[in-house]
């Protein structure tokens, strides 16, 4: 992928310090957080999905105390940003009246408007604050733990949390079986690949724009693999339980995934005869 870093004006960066203050009685929803899901999920058989709910709230985020990174972790943050900055200005280009969000960089635990969230809980959109949340851990986790590595792996998590957003906007997210929940994955996963299929067109670099190289989508393709519900499942338990599926198999995860890139299309993201 080629990015170019930003002023790093679409994060708030919590490394250091609490996040949010405000609490919230639902659990949000995350894409790293499928394997405990999938655990949990077996043992109790409860959609932890049907806990969120649309409620409209802000939580301005606290200052962050100086944090102490690496090299490395910076660049992740620089990466962030560019990505969140490229993947709204498509989507402002495509809704109109689309409201930005921002992504909340944490580490370990925070506190957001859906509650207390600790790291391995994954990449999450809390649509009470309407923010992504991110521990920039997970990208480490997906690619040693789920064998997903690259950019455009990562990429596709932030894009696929902004998906959220958009469904949030237009007044689709909320779950309440666990049928419904795959839908509103899948279409994320879609509406992820709707920003995919602008980010591979040719001379956006050089207008400082994301651009994909040739075998970038294949990293997302793959990501889009490893955490499919079934996959998940055997991993987390060794059995795999279509009754509890939230989020879709691998092979619809990557065909939804697919539909967004090969289309550009928001409309092409419906999926609720699915």
């Amino acid at each position: 992928m080629r990015w170019t870093p930003g002023d790093r004006s679409n994060i708030e960066d919590a490394r250091g310090g609490s996040g949010f203050r405000m609490g919230g009685g639902v659990v949000p929803i995350g894409l790293g957080g499928l394997i405990l899901l999938a655990l949990f999920s077996w043992l109790t058989g409860t959609n932890f999905l049907s806990l969120l709910n649309s409620t409209e709230q802000s939580a301005p985020a606290n200052q962050s105390a100086p944090v102490t990174s690496s090299p490395a972790e910076e660049h992740e943050v620089d990466f962030v940003d560019a990505m969140t900055k490229d993947i709204q200005t498509t989507w402002q280009m495509l809704l109109p009246g689309y409201r930005p969000t921002r992504v909340v960089l944490f580490r370990d635990v925070i506190q957001s408007a859906c509650g207390m969230a600790e790291s391995a809980t994954g990449p999450f959109y809390c649509p009470q604050d309407q923010r992504v949340y991110l521990d920039l851990g997970f990208f480490q986790d997906m690619s040693q733990r789920l064998g997903a590595p690259g950019e455009f792996a990562r990429a596709y998590v932030i894009a696929h949390e902004v998906g959220h957003h958009v469904q949030r906007l237009a007044g689709i997210l909320g779950s309440g079986t666990n049928a419904s929940s795959v839908r509103i994955e899948l279409q994320a996963d879609c509406l992820a690949g709707v920003w995919g299929h602008y980010a591979a067109q040719p001379g956006r670099a050089a207008k400082g724009e994301v651009e994909l190289d040739p075998g970038d989508m294949e990293q997302g393709l793959n990501a889009a693999a490893a955490i499919g519900d079934d996959r998940l499942q055997r991993m987390a338990t060794g059995r795999v339980m279509p009754d509890r599926f939230t989020h879709g198999t691998s092979a619809q995860r990557v065909e939804w995934l697919k539909r967004g890139l090969a289309t550009g299309d928001p409309h092409a993201c419906e999926t609720s005869g699915n």
